[in-house]
C-alpha cells in the first residue's frame, strides 16, 4: 500500500527522506498556521498527519482525514493541540517529542533569566536607541543569581536541565508540581519539594515547565502573582496559557514583581500590548526549541514515530503509554 502522509507544515529535509521512504508526503504549501477549513481540505485521505503545535488536532480534523487515518505525529513535546480523548476513541495513534529539546529549552530559559536579572534587554535597547550613556557605579544596576532561589514549576526533563544550569551558578532549587521526583534527582539537585504556594512565596525566580492542562490554564494568576516576592521574576518558556497576561501586565506595571520574561504567549501569536510598553518585560518569539539540531531532531523523531506505525512497529513516543 502507498501510505499518504501530510505535513501541516514544512519540515526539515532529513525528516522528509524518512516519510519519502514508506509513502507519498505532502507538505502543505502555505507555510503558515492553516485555518480550519485549510487543514480539513488538507488531510482529506491520509494515513498520516504531522502536526505542528499550533494546529488544533481534533475530531473534525480525523472526520475530514477519513477512517483509514492511523497516527498522528505531533512536533513537539506539548500536546494540549490534540484532542487525544477523541483520537484514542477512533483507535489513532498520537505521538509528541520528548527528550530531544529538553537542553535546547532550558538553555532558552537561562538565558532570559539573565536578560532579566542583568537588565540586558534594556541596555542593547539603550544603545539602539542612541541615547547619549555614560558609564558610572549605579549605572543599569542588575541583581545577582548566586544565592537566590529558584522555584521550578514542573520538574521534568525541561525543569530538571534548568535547575542543573541553575546550581551551577550557585542557586538554590525548590520545585513543586503533580509529584515529587525520583528522589535521587532531588539529591542531584539539591533540590526540595514544596507546595506551589510556597514557592510562590520563598522564590527569587519561577520558571515554568508544566504542561498546559485545565488544571493549569491560568495557573499563575492574580492571587498567584500576589504571593511572589516584589523582587522576585518569572520565566514562562511552557505555554502561554499558564499565565494570565492580563494580570501579569498589571503586576508588572505597579511593580508588585521586579519582571518577567515570556517564550510564549497565551493568545500567541498575538501578545498583550500592554506586556510590550513595560521595561521590566523580556519577549521573545517561542524560541524555547529553536536551534537547528533540535528543531531537525524533533522533526526526525516525529518521522520515525509515523514509519514505525505504519510499518506495525509502534511509535518510539507515543502519548498516554
Amino acid at each position: 500500500m502507498q501510505w499518504r502522509i501530510v505535513v501541516t507544515r514544512s519540515i526539515p529535509e532529513a525528516a522528509l527522506e524518512e516519510l519519502r521512504s514508506v509513502g507519498e508526503v505532502h507538505v502543505c504549501e502555505q507555510d503558515r498556521p492553516l485555518r480550519a477549513e485549510e487543514l480539513h481540505e488538507a488531510v482529506r485521505g491520509a494515513h498520516a498527519i504531522v502536526s505542528m503545535v499550533h494546529d488544533r488536532i481534533d475530531g473534525a480534523v480525523v472526520d475530514a482525514a477519513g477512517p483509514q487515518l492511523r497516527v498522528v505525529a505531533n512536533v513537539a513535546v506539548g500536546y494540549d493541540n490534540v484532542d487525544v480523548d477523541a483520537l484514542a476513541q477512533r483507535d489513532i495513534a498520537v505521538t509528541n517529542t520528548p527528550g530531544v529539546l529538553a537542553d535546547a529549552t532550558a538553555d532558552l530559559a537561562f538565558g532570559l533569566l539573565l536578560m532579566l536579572t542583568r537588565r540586558l534587554g534594556e541596555g542593547e535597547r539603550l544603545l539602539r536607541s542612541r541615547t547619549p550613556w555614560s558609564w558610572h557605579m549605579s549605572f543599569m544596576l542588575g541583581t545577582g543569581l548566586q544565592g537566590k532561589t529558584l522555584g521550578v514549576v514542573g520538574l521534568g526533563r525541561i525543569g530538571q536541565a534548568v535547575a542543573h544550569r541553575a546550581r551551577a551558578f550557585g542557586m538554590e532549587i525548590t520545585y513543586t508540581g503533580r509529584n515529587r521526583v525520583d528522589p535521587d534527582v532531588e539529591t542531584a539537585l539539591g533540590a526540595r519539594y514544596v507546595s506551589l504556594e510556597q514557592l510562590l512565596d520563598e522564590a527569587d525566580a519561577v520558571s515554568l515547565h508544566c504542561p498546559l492542562t485545565e488544571a493549569t490554564r491560568h495557573l499563575v494568576d492574580e492571587t498567584a502573582l500576589e504571593r511572589m516576592k516584589s523582587s522576585a521574576v518569572l520565566v514562562n518558556t511552557s505555554r502561554g496559557p499558564v499565565v494570565d497576561e492580563q494580570a501579569l501586565a498589571r503586576a508588572l506595571g505597579r511593580r508588585s514583581i521586579a519582571g518577567a520574561a515570556l517564550d510564549v504567549f497565551e493568545h500567541e501569536p498575538t501578545v498583550q500590548p500592554d506586556l510590550l510598553d513595560l521595561d521590566n518585560v523580556v519577549v521573545v518569539p517561542h524560541l524555547g526549541s529553536a536551534t537547528t539540531e533540535t528543531r531537525t531532531a524533533m522533526a526526525v523523531l516525529a518521522a520515525r514515530n509515523v514509519t514505525g506505525v505504519l510499518a506495525g512497529a509502534g511509535a518510539h513516543t507515543p502519548i498516554g503509554a
